[in-house]
């Protein structure tokens, strides 16, 4: 595995990386409630970053003996035929309901202890997600957007400035190059924005264009360079996307996204008072289906 230093910075006028030590948690949350995001550095050591990278590469074989994507119940694995590389593995919903290490990572108290003072004790989760991006894949971006277009009903989700964290652990290192995180500081503070009409975000190019037509600068993006480890934090309204994997590493991350469980209809609980929650029978979080068309079953790529 090459080192976070091996991974090209942003050239010049293309926006600016993050870097910094360890932040103190009074740092980390003033920053995420000025700028929409923050980074907290080595959270997690390198006993847990080989655990979580043999169950990603469990799970990645899994996914390709599939012959397509493929859901069961909330469980689902986006398969893709790409270009360069055949058959790829894009991203897998709510991995935690069958695997127990990715199950003890989501309610692990280390992000509690993150999260908790900014969203409080009694905490629901709205994602579960293990994405990858293979080396010299034709096609691995996710063009600009805020996460607060995917949180449907509106009406289910409550509060959306003050209740909503997002997180993601960095499994490899990451950076420009191999199609790291870029987001758009402050962009939080501007509320759900009109993007333009693109597809899907997976499948819409991580470009400019989109941020110049909503009247924003690209110079101000920050592209996170990330050691495994490192958690990053953002905003439901916050402006991020991600481009293509140059580099010769894989770019996986484990991402896990709370809520305040009082402003949320639906999820799965985290944490109650603080402490951590199992896992029972599937809930409804984004599936709409999941009553009437459980599973499990095999998808085409226009369903999935």
């Amino acid at each position: 595995m090459s080192d976070i230093e091996t991974l090209p910075e942003a050239g010049p006028g293309r926006g600016k990386t993050g870097g910094g030590g360890r932040m103190a948690p009074d740092t980390y949350a003033a920053q995420y409630q000025a700028e929409g995001y923050a980074v907290v550095r080595g959270v997690f050591g390198q006993d847990d970053i080989a655990a979580l990278a043999d169950v990603f590469d469990r799970i990645y074989a899994q996914g390709l003996s599939y012959p397509t994507s493929f859901r069961d119940r909330n469980v689902f694995f986006h398969l893709a035929s790409d270009l360069n590389l055949g058959r790829i593995l894009r991203f897998v919903q709510w991995p935690a309901y069958f695997d127990p290490v990715l199950a003890a990572y989501r309610t692990d108290r280390r992000i509690f202890d993150i999260v908790a003072p900014l969203i409080g004790r009694d905490v629901k989760q709205i994602i579960n997600q293990m994405h990858w991006k293979p080396p010299g894949a034709a096609k691995a971006d996710f063009g600009y957007h805020q996460d607060i277009h995917f949180r449907r009903p509106a009406a289910a989700y409550r509060d959306a400035g003050n209740s909503y964290v997002q997180t993601m652990i960095a499994v490899d290192p990451q950076g420009p190059r191999n199609g790291g995180l870029a987001v758009y500081p402050g962009s939080h503070k501007l509320g759900a924005l009109n993007f333009p009409q693109r597809g899907r975000i997976m499948d819409a190019d991580f470009s400019d264009r989109d941020l110049l037509a909503l009247g924003l600068d690209p110079d101000r993006l920050v592209h996170l360079e990330l050691a495994p480890g490192d958690l990053a934090l953002w905003h439901l309204c916050t402006i991020h996307g991600s481009g293509p994997n140059t580099a010769p590493i894989d770019r996986r991350a484990y991402l896990n996204g709370y809520v305040t469980a009082a402003n949320c209809e639906r999820g799965e609980w985290a944490w109650r008072d603080g402490a951590a929650c199992d896992l029972g029978a599937p809930v409804l979080v984004h599936y709409e289906a999941l009553h009437s068309r459980p599973g499990p079953f095999y998808l085409d790529d226009a369903e999935g």
